[in-house]
């Protein structure tokens, strides 16, 4: 349970968390692309969206990444399209990129699979990494529109059993860490932080939470 954890290190985090997400207006594009995770629940969102005539088909990618090494029997972009076939999506209209083992290599790789007449996509992730792909996407991908979303979980609802809250507020104290030092390497276009937020940041850090830097 979130309420677990010292109300200082839960008001750093849920900062965190509200930096990180983007949920942009969403309309009907070319290609939905789900971000494989620990996080079943996008693929879920993938599938919704896809049902409410978002985008003719789904481009699900990733291998493994910090959290899914043992989670899946299968590559997390396999597990993803199993989970929307359940959900009643076509087989045939269900991309997969098995290779990705992280946000750059997601987007690059689904650009190449993805072909040349892609003008809009729908990125769907996790909620805390919505900045992260939407800044990367901006740099890796920029011929394109891209929307980014993800499934509307609260903080409290975001750990499972397999990821629990430290897990969470390890990924977004690493996450803000990219930001700051991909722009230069051009992995990401550069993100505004706000005072709060790095703040926020640092007192994490300070407090133990420095396992994804």
């Amino acid at each position: 349970m979130a309420t677990e954890l010292p109300p200082p290190v839960l008001r750093a985090a849920r900062t965190l968390w509200e930096y990180h997400l983007i949920y942009e207006p969403l309309s009907e594009a070319d290609l939905i692309i789900g971000f494989g995770s620990y996080d079943l629940r996008v693929a879920d969102h993938c599938a919704e969206l896809f049902q409410k005539g978002l985008a003719p088909r789904i481009l699900f990618t990733g291998k493994s990444g910090n959290w899914t090494g043992n989670l899946y029997e299968s590559s997390e972009a396999e597990a993803f399209a199993a989970r929307a076939m359940k959900l009643g999506i076509p087989e045939a209209s269900i991309l997969i990129e098995p290779r990705a083992t992280n946000i750059g290599e997601n987007i690059r790789f689904s650009r190449a699979m993805a072909g040349d007449d892609i003008q809009r996509v729908v990125m769907v992730t996790k909620p805390q990494t919505q900045r992260r792909v939407r800044a990367t996407a901006a740099s890796q991908w920029p011929e394109i529109e891209t929307l980014v979303t993800a499934p509307p979980t609260r903080f409290e609802d975001q750990p499972t059993e397999a990821y629990p809250l430290e897990n969470l507020i390890n990924e977004l104290v690493g996450d803000l860490h990219r930001m700051r030092i991909y722009p230069p390497k051009g992995y990401q276009i550069a993100q505004s932080i706000p005072a709060s937020v790095a703040d926020a940041f640092d007192f994490l850090v300070r407090k133990g939470y420095h396992h994804h830097l």
